[in-house]
């Protein structure tokens, strides 16, 4: 029965749960390293020689050279974890008081008794409370079952502790923990004797999930699928412009906070991805290009960028090849100067009408017939070249003849000599829509019928300027 409670308290000091500290990130630790059991540490004296003698090393610790314990605790929530500690020793100073006396003790080795215990602990710690990462002091409470020689008891527990932690998974525990026995004659291989058992050693926390690897555990990690930054929770900040992806409108592009993230590499405001030019100050009328010479048109699409010129035209003005100040585009006359109210063609003047029929007047046609006479050309010629110098204008030709013959006979004469003329300037080169006939007969004389001089007067043909 002795070698199976020694092997029970073997089991648990590697399958036992230990009090040392741990979190919600990593809620399993496992400790090791070395113990020290002190006998003279008993509730039969007063507690200020107890504590007098507490680092009495030298002559109440029973230490092995050894690791003489080791566990493994589980954390279980608001700055409580609970677990079981195993541990091993030998008992080669014993503390025993002098019958008779209150405070007289006397070192005794009772046969180096085989020390064997595991202790199940519940433990609170102060660390958060401290706003502390470094130092985490601790308090606990429990109860154990210690073999001491071929003595066994059970024993109410309680004590300090407090834990060092080199990073977030591994710290420096020391512990001191008292041990009440309730059967308590302090005879050896007879009963256990409450004593004091300290702990050294270290700890290393475990369990904590950090998913992407960023240091950041799965529960505190906004993005626990992608390794992050602390200072975002977990998520990633891939352009290191200081905004998080997720609210980054640019994440592989550096760029500036008012602007979601995005660069903008010409500093109007406009981010590059928007911007048709990226590197050249710009307004957002404008969708980030300048307008050098103001006339609404962008620079990167101004064909004319130091000359104000309408959208229509790329940005340059449109062209005016006769100089006439209408452009060619509305201009009716691109090629002959002319006046704005007559759509950049030249007007025709009242001298030049009275040039018209001058010449008109002397277009001389074959007795009783449309056909030119011979000496006429010249004259056809000269008018077909004063209207090609107005090319927008419009012409009447106006036939008349004197009184001879009959009137009916007269007036197609008079519609056929004037259609001759209109025929003769279109075969030259006048556009026929420009050009109208009509014939009046004898209706409209300019001098008497009466005499040769009269007559020939009243053969005409008249030019009109149609309005």
């Amino acid at each position: 029965m002795k070698h199976l409670n020694k092997l029970f308290a073997v089991a648990l000091m590697f399958a036992g749960l230990a009090t040392q500290a741990q979190d919600s990130n990593n809620p399993w630790a496992v400790s090791f390293g070395v113990n020290a059991v002190d006998t003279k540490f008993s509730a039969s004296e007063k507690f200020e020689h107890q504590i007098a003698e507490y680092f009495n090393v030298q002559d109440h610790w029973n230490i092995l050279p050894s690791v003489s314990y080791i566990g493994v605790s589980k954390h279980v929530g608001n700055s409580f974890s609970i677990g079981l500690t195993g541990s091993v020793n030998k008992i080669d100073r014993f503390v025993t008081k002098v019958p008779g006396t209150v405070n007289s003790h006397v070192v005794t080795n009772p046969g180096d008794l085989s020390y064997y215990a595991g202790d199940l602990a519940i433990k609170y710690s102060f660390m958060e409370m401290i706003k502390s990462k470094v130092f985490d002091p601790f308090a606990h409470v429990g109860g154990g079952y210690t073999w001491m020689g071929d003595a066994s008891a059970g024993t109410v527990n309680g004590g300090l502790g407090i834990n060092f932690w080199f990073t977030d998974n591994v710290g420096l525990s020391l512990q001191s923990t008292y041990k009440h026995s309730f059967d308590d004659t302090r005879t050896p291989n007879v009963d256990v004797a409450s004593h004091m058992q300290h702990f050294a050693g270290l700890t290393f926390k475990f369990g904590g999930k950090d998913t992407d690897g960023d240091g950041i555990y799965d529960k505190d990690d906004a993005c626990p699928e992608v390794a992050g930054l602390k200072e975002f929770n977990g998520c990633p900040d891939t352009d290191k412009d200081g905004i998080m992806d997720s609210a980054d409108a640019c994440p592989e592009v550096a760029g500036l906070k008012e602007l979601n993230g995005c660069p903008d590499r010409d500093g109007d405001g406009i981010i590059d991805s928007e911007d048709a030019c990226p590197d050249v100050k710009g307004s957002k009328m404008m969708k980030g290009c300048p307008d050098t010479d103001g006339d609404g048109v962008a620079d990167n699409v101004d064909k004319c960028p130091e000359v104000k010129g309408p959208k229509d035209n790329a940005g340059c003005p449109w062209p005016d090849t006769d100089g006439d100040g209408v452009a060619d585009k509305d201009d009716k006359c691109p090629t002959v100067k002319g006046t704005v109210a007559n759509n950049g063609c030249p007007e025709v003047s009242e001298a030049t009408m009275k040039q018209l029929n001058d010449y008109a007047k002397t277009i001389l046609f074959d007795s009783g017939k449309s056909t030119f006479q011979q000496q006429t050309f010249p004259v056809l010629q000269a008018i077909t070249a004063i209207l090609k110098e107005y090319p927008n204008s419009k012409f009447s030709l106006e036939g008349h003849t004197d009184s001879d013959g009959s009137e009916e006979t007269n007036q197609v004469l008079s519609s056929s000599r004037a259609e001759a003329v209109k025929a003769y300037l279109i075969e030259n080169g006048i556009d026929a829509s420009r050009l109208t006939s009509t014939g009046f007969g004898e209706k409209y004389p300019i001098d008497t019928n009466k005499t040769r001089a009269g007559k020939a007067n009243n053969r005409r043909v008249e030019v009109k300027l149609v309005k």
